[in-house]
């Protein structure tokens, strides 16, 4: 019978290692979204960062614009890279400013579709579970947001991420900002394990196009300039798996910079709302292909070969155009 017992207990030690194994495999794998495509091939999408304040600061102005080119794309879904809610996310679940500042202004038929999100740095100082909650999407089944995901829309992956608990600065010298850092504490551990997921789902893409979406930029001539720790954290990922663009908001303006080592392309659209801030760094230097200090948003079209990105400001007018082919895209360097 003691034997037995022995047995038994080893047997159980045994599942229950296999248990924490499989359940840390688990952990390290980001959720997948599969986004139905038109099934010709193609894939377009709206980029939009820092917008949510209630249509004040040309929010609707820019909305406007988005239905117009929304509808001539007919868009597949749209992204958002963040400061989805002014000036400190949302108090709550119930918070009007949810339906006040999203559901309320983008009303056009173009854009009632899939919304992906990711949180920026105002949205961690509000109640960041209320915005992560899916309960939102009862009120406005358009909405996704988490912190780290990937939406897998055929032609193309997107990994979004989430950058905000990165920058240290928002830990040491929170001014007098309160964040909310629930799930994301010890920051060390957290950190380490989103660029394990990243890194993971990368190695494991087999799609035409590789898009990483954060809030916070790894390259940028605007007023926040470079994130050093992004620089040094990110971007030898990027570059290890041959990621096509890395789009991101938090500087409220349009940008195009590219990689100086690889065909990498750094895309910012964070021009949602409030802009205009006259505060640029580096706009000369030669990797700098576009600069535009004003509201606005950014439009993809994507074949399996062939990428066109869209700058658009706030009147709708087309500021910069991009094209390149596939091949060409991993040849040029």
């Amino acid at each position: 019978m003691a034997k037995f017992s022995k047995n038994s207990m080893v047997l159980c030690f045994l599942v229950a290692i296999v248990f924490v194994i499989s359940s840390a495999s688990a952990s390290t794998r980001l959720k997948k979204f599969d986004h139905p495509t038109k099934g010709d091939g193609t894939l377009n999408f709206l980029v939009i960062g820092d917008w949510g304040r209630r249509g004040t600061y040309n929010q609707s102005h820019v909305a406007r614009q988005m239905e117009r080119v929304g509808e001539k794309l007919d868009i597949d879904f749209v992204l958002s890279t963040g400061d989805n809610f002014y000036d400190n996310g949302l108090t709550g679940i119930h918070d009007s400013n949810f339906v006040e500042s999203f559901t309320n202004i983008y009303t056009a038929k173009s854009l009632q579709k899939q919304w992906y999100s990711v949180l920026g740095n105002h949205d961690y100082r509000g109640d960041v579970e209320a915005q992560l909650s899916p309960y939102l999407r009862k009120i406005d089944s358009r909405w996704v947001c988490l912190r780290s995901f990937v939406v897998n829309a055929e032609i193309a992956e997107i990994f979004m991420v989430d950058t905000t608990p990165f920058e240290e600065k928002y830990f040491t010298t929170p001014k007098d900002h309160i964040y909310d850092w629930r799930g994301v504490l010890p920051r060390q551990a957290y950190m380490a394990n989103v660029l394990k997921e990243l890194e993971k789902a990368l190695s494991e893409s087999t799609a035409k196009w590789k898009i990483v979406l954060g809030h916070h930029a790894i390259r940028s001539a605007g007023h926040h300039g470079d994130s050093q720790i992004l620089v040094d954290r990110f971007l030898p990922i990027l570059r290890k798996y041959d990621v096509d663009f890395y789009m991101n908001g938090h500087d409220h303006c349009l940008e195009h910079i590219s990689d100086t080592k690889s065909p990498l392309q750094f895309l910012v659209s964070g021009a949602g709302s409030k802009a205009w801030r006259g505060d640029t760094k580096g706009i000369n230097r030669d990797d700098v292909h576009f600069f535009h200090d004003g509201q606005g948003f950014m439009s993809v079209e994507l074949t399996p070969t062939e990428a066109e990105i869209k700058y658009y400001d706030v009147f709708g007018s087309v500021r910069h155009r991009w094209n390149r082919s596939k091949l060409l895209l991993h040849s040029a360097m």
